[in-house]
């Protein structure tokens, strides 16, 4: 890592997207902290900006180029008040345009991918000796990982830890293998001593996350490789860790262990995001997805026997390329036999450089819209219905943080909805018994109940 900075400066990371970009924007910022950066509330009192970038939803560049203008006002704006300004492009969208980012907005000093942020101090360092060639896109053959700082100070009640990252299933429609690479693992005993600072710092619940995060074979302290649900098995042994979860998965790899792990890991929340993407088969092999209708919701049986009352997540795509009204017929029928507690749902988009986006029969945007709004109607009557289940019922309630009114503490159910109740702020990090009296389009509403119990370190 460069020299530390001989002024204190700031730094505003924005983060696009999923779960994964969270936890670098985090990292990010822990890695700038012994170059001299601190956080800073906006973009407006920033010496640096990051804006760490997705590329899985539609028009993702072209968001990042829009922002960029305005950076380039605000940047003036600074230079005429005699303060400069450093803006850096990280994650995805970085990794796909590289140096045509550069030419495209020149108000950008860096580009750094996915797989090359553990060198931003050392890169920001070259940018600012007036280097223009500072574009990091490449594919390390060393762990980024292991040069990352140790996680410390004072986390949040939900952390996340990416435990997995690339994937090499390459769906037709999916830029993550371009993006993120081929699939790697961390070595378990690393993860153990980051999930135990994680908890020392005071987080209650882990998030592992992976591309593909079913997928993980890191090595084990026996020198062997170990599945998610062995890995899991051992972060169950931290005792102050109250609760598990992961994402994002693949069917291909839900493999025995891991669905016996919903029945036997009582840290691991009943609650699972299994992407499906569509229900037709024929859709399925054009998506190169190694998986059928049949075989999902086979699946979808075995893990409710193992663990009856999960709850099951979901993203799908309407509107791919090829796709008719039966192969959208089926995809709704799958839907209905399932039955989803929460869903993610979108119109197909081409990604530039995936094979999908040269595939013959592109369905029209207006036929795509009229299906996502049937299919989302569907899904949100489902939802509502699960949500409506849970009224009557005690749940355990795991406080995360205080609600937007006095008294008020928010939280997560097992099924990761989100619940507000009135509670003392000292119960923010603990597990409590609620009563589940109401519910909103989002939330449910409850009532910590009198002499309940109340659980956590």
């Amino acid at each position: 890592m460069g020299a530390a900075m001989s002024a204190q400066k700031t730094v505003f990371v924005k983060t696009y997207g999923c779960q994964m970009n969270v936890y670098d924007s985090e990292r990010i910022s822990e890695l700038l902290a012994p170059a001299g950066y601190s956080a800073a509330n906006s973009p407006e009192d920033a010496d640096l900006i990051v804006l760490n970038t997705c590329h899985i939803r539609e028009k993702a560049a072209e968001k990042v180029y829009s922002e960029l203008g305005r950076l380039r006002e605000l940047k003036a704006l600074r230079r005429e008040a005699g303060k400069d300004t450093m803006v850096a492009v990280a994650g995805c969208v970085a990794q796909a345009e590289g140096a045509e980012m550069r030419r495209r907005a020149p108000v950008v000093d860096l580009v750094v991918g996915p797989q090359a942020y553990h060198e931003f101090a050392d890169l920001i360092a070259k940018a600012r000796d007036g280097r223009d060639d500072v574009v990091a896109t490449e594919f390390p053959a060393r762990d980024k990982f292991q040069t990352l700082p140790a996680r410390r100070g004072r986390q949040g009640v939900a952390a996340f830890l990416t435990v997995q990252e690339g994937c090499d299933k390459f769906c037709t429609f999916c830029v993550v293998p371009y993006t993120r690479g081929a699939e790697y693992s961390r070595p378990v005993a690393h993860l153990v001593a980051e999930a135990e600072a994680l908890v020392e710092g005071g987080a209650r619940e882990i998030v592992l996350l992976g591309q593909n995060v079913n997928a993980y074979h890191g090595e084990g302290p026996d020198g062997q490789p170990w599945t998610l649900a062995r890995l899991m098995g051992r972060l169950a042994e931290i005792p102050d860790l109250a609760r598990l979860r992961y994402t994002t998965s693949h069917p291909h790899d839900m493999h025995d262990d891991l669905v016996a792990a919903h029945r036997h890991n009582a840290k691991l929340m009943p609650f699972l995001h299994l992407p499906v993407q569509s229900g037709s088969d024929r859709i399925l092999a054009a998506m190169n997805r190694k998986h059928t209708a049949d075989h999902y919701l086979a699946l979808v049986a075995r893990i409710r026997d193992a663990r009856p009352d999960i709850a099951l997540s979901t993203d799908l795509i309407v509107g791919f390329p090829g796709e008719t009204d039966q192969d959208f017929e089926a995809t709704v029928r799958l839907v209905e036999a399932v039955g989803f507690a929460q869903t993610y749902s979108f119109k197909y988009s081409p990604r530039p450089g995936t094979p999908a986006a040269s595939m013959a029969s592109q369905v029209p945007d207006d036929v795509k819209s009229e299906r996502l709004a049937r299919l989302q109607k569907l899904l949100h009557d489902q939802q509502t219905a699960f949500n409506r289940s849970c009224v009557g019922r005690t749940l355990p309630v795991l406080f995360e943080r205080e609600g937007r009114h006095p008294g008020q503490l928010v939280g997560r159910s097992p099924y990761l909805q989100a619940v507000h109740a009135e509670a003392p702020a000292s119960w923010v990090g603990h597990t409590v018994d609620v009563e589940i009296v109401g519910q909103g389009p989002n939330s449910l509403a409850g009532k910590v109940l009198s002499g309940g119990s109340v659980t956590g370190p």
